[in-house]
């Protein structure tokens, strides 16, 4: 199927001059140069499109450029028949008529004479300047003969870095694909869905976070055109059939514009046709389609303030459907598309999407960063720079771009690159969160702990073990919402590395790459760490971690009978019941004790603000009395025990490290459990014996300062079985 007979855009499009006859402009481009005070006939349109735009434009540089291309292409022709000339007029045209500034429109004439023509880089840098020759260094296409069958993703690589110095560069490359997309019918049909795979992957997503809708709706429509015939030509048949006289959206229109004349706002009410993808979206989503789902309102006013006075009146004098409202104005999108959405109810149930924006919005959302015009040039009201500075500030260069940037050049291998790129940017979401330094983070919709940690840190998150979200302690596989503070958490331990884990949860490709990388230079670490996998620490006898009784602080076994003899330093006001330490909550002196009669006659005794305290007195169950022996809670000689559960973040060595600090704690490890890991969270159980009760908070401080513990308490409940 021809794209450019299939261009879906003509029939429903209001476009401010027509499409250009290639065919005459052929013509026009054969008769060769004119004289030196003429502008040549064949860029006439392009000058009448420009100075809309810039009534104050210098055509003679154009004028310069135009007969240069025209006299290195003179001879060429494409492939459709026409003069090859045609073609970088055609990609002029696109973007004089989106507002594009002169050094783009110079450079866009110019776009393919380094790569088909004996034209140099050095001729184009000494005739037009530097910014004309690197944008135009920046669209060249790398040859095959010298890159094989990398040179494809290659030169969108050599595309990239260019852009992310240059914005004007991808605008071009955007405006020649449209071109070529609208010619492609001349092509053998698998070079057509070939070419129209990597518009629909790549260029299509740039399109969209670049903010050029102009050029990304009509991509759409021709990729659709031709990857999926069927489906198109039912669109077009029920876009065909839904034009009627009675059309609902223009009796909405006039409600609209009656409303906004009476409330005496001064606005602009249009018809918004959808484009064919979007007429196709609709009724995938809904089935049958609405005589409104064909098109939307497109409200224009002057001021920000009078788009929240047109969404007040609507609101005021239609039912809205509140649904649908969304405020892109307060909180624009991250490819600076700025409007009100909303929708109301018009005669007869009739439901219509308004847009609402401004002139300015309009212009920037159709046309996006080639709305900006030159990034670079110097602002008259701006105080003059006291230091030259060799890196250019492009404040059209957003957070997906320096991401891509970076990451770009960790892949050094063209397939991973070109996989990694569509997998990129096919994500179309992007959230901001907030480093505790008041800096920003962009990412993509759905990025974890995990990618935040390495936009952040890059390798040096290797050693995460955890993050804070918000202010609390979360896991690197917590996914970020926008808004959200985050402060990754590094282990003071340089030599540890990432999980294998952490793929599952990263959704930046810097992220994945550094991972890939790091288990790349690190085969054996991708082996399950025995520490962090249910092990229990060897050396040391183990014992059943749900035991309920423990030794009591003098040292002796607990008693097993009623007869059998009372821990040392524990007193319950039963004499003669046998006494056992509950396992819950292991209290040692000085703690609060209470006891409760259990099974057998045996009195457990807990720390009074044990939860098993609460939960024994609901169920009726009388408390019994309970001190330590001496009255003041001073430890005996033996010493006591007591349990811990040390909540961390898994890491290699961690196991080793938490010993050691019991160790220099100067307590001996009676058992020790360690849980299998739970969305990297790992719970180790100690049982200790302590010298003195006295030393028990500096421990807890001790094993809390280890890299990668977030929390150490007494335990409060059963413990797992080990």
């Amino acid at each position: 199927m021809s794209a450019e007979a299939a261009d879906p855009g003509a029939p429903l499009r209001r476009r401010s001059r027509p499409r250009i006859d290639l065919r005459r402009l052929g013509r026009v481009a054969l008769r060769g140069p004119v004289s030196r005070d003429r502008l040549p006939d064949a860029i006439s349109h392009v000058a009448e499109a420009h100075r809309a735009h810039h009534p104050d434009a210098d055509l003679t540089v154009l004028r310069r450029a135009y007969v240069l291309a025209e006299s290195s292409h003179r001879g060429q022709m494409r492939k459709s028949g026409e003069p090859y000339i045609t073609h970088p007029l055609a990609v002029t045209l696109i973007l004089a008529e989106l507002g594009a500034e002169t050094t783009t429109l110079t450079a866009s004439l110019l776009h393919d004479t380094v790569e088909d023509t004996e034209v140099t880089l050095d001729q184009v840098k000494e005739q037009f300047g530097d910014e004309v020759c690197y944008l135009v260094d920046g669209v060249t296409k790398l040859e095959k003969v010298d890159y094989g069958a990398a040179a494809e993703p290659e030169t969108f690589r050599k595309m990239l870095v260019a852009t992310g110095n240059d914005v004007r560069v991808m605008s071009i490359k955007l405006a020649d694909r449209l071109h070529n997309m609208r010619t492609l019918g001349v092509m053998r049909p698998e070079k057509q869905a070939r070419i129209a795979k990597v518009t629909r992957d790549v260029l299509i997503p740039l399109a969209e976070r670049l903010g050029v809708q102009a050029l990304k709706t009509e991509l759409e429509d021709l990729v659709f055109a031709i990857l999926h015939p069927e489906e198109y030509e039912e669109t077009r048949a029920l876009i065909a059939a839904a034009k009627s006289p009675d059309d609902p959206l223009e009796t909405i229109a006039e409600n609209v514009t009656h409303t906004l004349r009476d409330a005496g706002i001064s606005a602009e009410v249009l018809i918004r046709p959808r484009h064919f993808v979007s007429v196709h979206r609709v009724r995938r989503k809904r089935g049958e389609l609405r005589g409104t789902d064909f098109g939307r309102l497109l409200v224009l006013v002057g001021e920000d303030a009078d788009c929240y006075a047109v969404l007040g009146e609507l609101h005021t004098c239609f039912t809205p459907v509140i649904s649908e409202f969304k405020d892109f104005i307060a909180a624009p999108k991250f490819n600076l598309y700025q409007s009100l959405h909303t929708a109301v109810v018009g005669p007869e149930g009739a439901v219509a999407e308004v847009l609402i924006r401004t002139h300015r919005m309009h212009k920037v959302a159709e046309a996006g960063v080639v709305a900006l015009g030159n990034p670079y040039a110097q602002d008259p009201a701006a105080p003059p720079q006291t230091e030259p500075s060799d890196e250019r500030a492009d404040p059209t260069r957003p957070g997906w771009l320096s991401r891509l940037l970076d990451w770009q050049e960790s892949a050094t291998d063209p397939d991973t690159f070109w996989t990694t790129l569509r997998d990129d940017l096919a994500q179309d979401r992007e959230i901001t969160v907030f480093r505790t330094d008041g800096g920003t983070l962009g990412l993509p919709a759905g990025a974890s702990c995990v990618d935040a940690a390495y936009a952040q840190y890059g390798d040096r998150a290797h050693t995460a073990i955890g993050a804070r979200v918000n202010g609390r302690l979360a896991t690197l596989s917590t996914v970020l919402s926008d808004g959200d503070t985050v402060q990754p958490l590094l282990a003071q331990d340089t030599a540890s590395g990432p999980s294998p884990d952490w793929l599952d949860h990263a959704r930046t490709p810097a992220a994945r790459i550094a991972i890939t990388g790091w288990f790349t230079d690190h085969p054996d670490e991708a082996k399950p760490d025995p520490e962090t996998a249910g092990a229990t620490s060897s050396g040391e006898p183990s014992e059943p971690a749900a035991s309920t009784e423990r030794e009591a602080p003098g040292g002796t076994a607990p008693a097993r009978s009623r007869s059998g003899p009372r821990p040392t330093g524990v007193v319950v006001d039963d004499p003669n019941a046998s006494v056992r330490l509950a396992g819950c909550c292991t209290p040692v002196p000085p703690d609060e004790l209470t006891g409760f009669v259990v099974r057998g006659g045996a009195v457990t005794v807990h720390r009074r603000e044990c939860p098993a305290v609460a939960a024994m007195q609901e169920i009726g169950r009388a408390p019994v009395g309970a001190h330590w022996a001496d009255g003041e809670g001073r430890e005996s000689d033996a010493g006591c025990r007591v349990t811990l559960v040390a909540e961390s973040f898994g890491r290699p060595r961690l196991l080793a490290d938490l010993t050691e600090a019991i160790a220099t704690a100067d307590a001996a490890i009676v058992s020790a459990t360690v849980e299998p890991p739970s969305e990297q969270r790992v719970r180790h159980t100690y049982t200790l014996r302590l010298p003195d009760a006295a030393g028990l908070p500096g421990l807890m401080r001790a094993m809390r300062d280890v890299a990668g513990v977030y929390d150490v308490s007494r335990a409060q409940h059963p413990a797992p079985t080990g």
